[in-house]
């Protein structure tokens, strides 16, 4: 799925095709999805940010809860990431998720731990909530509810993303 798109709402290719995520990443990601879902909560992976920072995946409540997971598959990855305390602005409860062999012990005790797989995922450890302001929080919903719908209709026409960037050229 290659779509070249100035839309911050459509990702510019799949997650796999762009490698910037590892298969290891990929699997933890889909069983992070699958865990959130069971959960009640529908998700979007690789979700920009109004910061413009990429959450690995954002997830919405029916009662309106934001949840963003970041995604470690390694120690070197976790070692490398300075950004991840940018995402606490920008939701109620905060994890970081990992392949069940990660050594837990190098994660921050105050976020929540997923441990996950490509089959499904397990909360280890709660994440604390702290509550969004109104704003933010409308703001997000509404970047969440566009982002869906963005990549709903590039799923039905994949010629859309280039028709709408000649528009706006």
């Amino acid at each position: 799925m290659t779509v070249l798109t100035n839309n911050p709402f459509a990702p510019t290719v799949s997650p796999r095709e762009d490698r910037r995520q590892s298969d290891a990443a990929s699997d933890i990601c889909r069983g992070v999805v699958r865990l959130l879902r069971a959960h009640g909560l529908v998700t979007i992976p690789e979700f920009t940010l109004a910061c413009g920072r990429r959450a690995d995946v954002i997830g919405l409540s029916d009662r309106g809860a934001i949840w963003i997971i970041e995604i470690k598959s390694s120690k070197a990855d976790f070692r490398a990431d300075i950004k991840w305390p940018e995402y606490l602005e920008y939701c109620d409860r905060f994890f970081f998720a990992v392949a069940p062999d990660f050594p837990i012990e190098l994660l921050p005790e105050e976020t929540g731990l997923v441990l996950a797989d490509r089959y499904g995922g397990v909360i280890e450890r709660p994440s604390g909530e702290t509550p969004l302001p109104a704003a933010r929080r409308k703001a997000l919903t509404l970047r969440f509810a566009r982002a869906a719908a963005e990549r709903l209709a590039l799923l039905h026409d994949p010629d859309l993303a280039a028709r709408v960037d000649a528009f706006k050229a």
